[in-house]
């Protein structure tokens, strides 16, 4: 990452590649293919929504780099998170994650996953989809992008405080409000690329283009 004090006032990173990104997106490669076509783009699929719900809570006392770099490995431990058939896992399961390398071995999350999961069931038969539920939460959109001074005031919203809030009431866990803000950030309810940032526009036009649920 540069140390050009510009760059560390707009929290903007030019890469070697000349693109100029979100200063956490040029710390290491993983997070630049991941910022340049994941974060900050809409999702509607229920799975990759449930999947970053679960990692988001994984990540909690960890950095994401961490998370992400394991990913395919929590895939395959978590039957690509479909959540109706981590919802069936037992007792025999979280021994087999508990002693699966590739992960974060830390039983209250996994416990968590799949509690979750479980409350997801009943949360699509009550309301039809995991996306039009989550997407009932988005914000108004921005017409401009934000700055760095003004995304680190934004840890959590109210909206993250409310679906965090809503989520709770329906018995998930790990889903306090700034880990479900982080997973807006990164599903596309929000875009949050910083101003000068060459995804901004990009996710915006996806976010315009976006049927919502």
């Amino acid at each position: 990452m540069s140390d050009d004090p510009v760059t560390a006032d707009t929290g903007i990173a030019v890469g070697e590649d000349g693109v100029g990104r979100c200063w956490w997106a040029d710390s290491a490669p993983e997070y630049r293919a991941y910022h340049d076509t994941e974060w900050g783009f809409p999702v509607s699929d229920d799975v990759r929504l449930f999947e970053k719900l679960s990692l988001e809570g994984f990540q909690a006392g960890l950095s994401w780099l961490t998370i992400l770099r394991k990913r395919e490995a929590f895939r395959a431990a978590f039957d690509g998170f479909d959540f109706t058939r981590v919802a069936r896992f037992g007792d025999a399961d979280v021994t087999r994650l508990l002693g699966d390398a590739g992960i974060v071995r830390h039983r209250g999350k996994i416990e968590a996953v799949i509690n979750n999961a479980q409350r997801a069931v009943e949360l699509v038969d009550a309301e039809g989809s995991l996306a039009s539920y989550a997407w009932r939460f988005e914000p108004p959109r921005r017409a401009e992008p934000i700055d760095r001074a003004g995304l680190a005031q934004l840890a959590h919203t109210a909206e993250s405080r409310a679906l965090a809030k809503d989520l709770k009431g329906r018995g998930w866990r790990f889903v306090g409000p700034t880990t479900v803000y982080a997973f807006m950030q990164a599903m596309g309810l929000v875009n949050d690329h910083l101003d000068g940032c060459a995804a901004w526009s990009p996710a915006d036009a996806a976010r315009r283009a976006f049927t919502r649920p």
